[in-house]
């Protein structure tokens, strides 16, 4: 399976230690590809800077791929949710990208594009903490459909 995180911004020290040990975990079972596109902070509106934010993760997405959006009024998935999601689109043999918005969030046409729409939940969480908790969630859905003991849950 080949994964893509693709995310607006880059990470500072902490968050890149945490989100560095997950894609750790996670590439030795899955070909995993992070992508930092740089945020759009000088743009002269919100709209302005997410359709920037935008376009740069577009031309940064692998040919083919299937689409996951992380958006607030996305489906919030448990994370055996997310594994039974992951197992279903690893079959398709297609890479999986994961779009991480920046500190404005995604834009509305991209989450619209996403061939689904993941939400965290209602919380706002920083970016760079959503990012990390994707990363955790994503080596999570891979140990549940292998049946290893990382995931405590029902």
């Amino acid at each position: 399976m080949e994964l893509w995180l693709l995310a607006v911004g880059k990470l500072r020290p902490a968050y890149r230690e945490a989100c560095d040990d997950y894609l750790r975990r996670l590439g030795r079972r899955a070909k995993v590809h992070e992508v930092e596109v740089r945020e759009a902070a000088r743009a002269p509106t919100r709209a302005a800077q997410q359709a920037d934010e935008a376009a740069r993760l577009r031309a940064r997405l692998p040919p083919r791929a299937r689409v996951v959006a992380l958006a607030r009024d996305g489906t919030g998935w448990t994370s055996t949710d997310l594994a039974r999601h992951v197992g279903t689109w690893e079959t398709e043999g297609r890479p999986l990208a994961f779009l991480i918005g920046g500190s404005t969030g995604l834009d509305p046409h991209l989450v619209t594009e996403a061939d689904a729409r993941w939400s965290l939940g209602p919380l706002t969480l920083p970016h760079e903490l959503a990012r990390v908790v994707v990363a955790e969630q994503l080596y999570r859905a891979g140990t549940i459909l292998r049946g290893e003991p990382y995931h405590k849950g029902r």
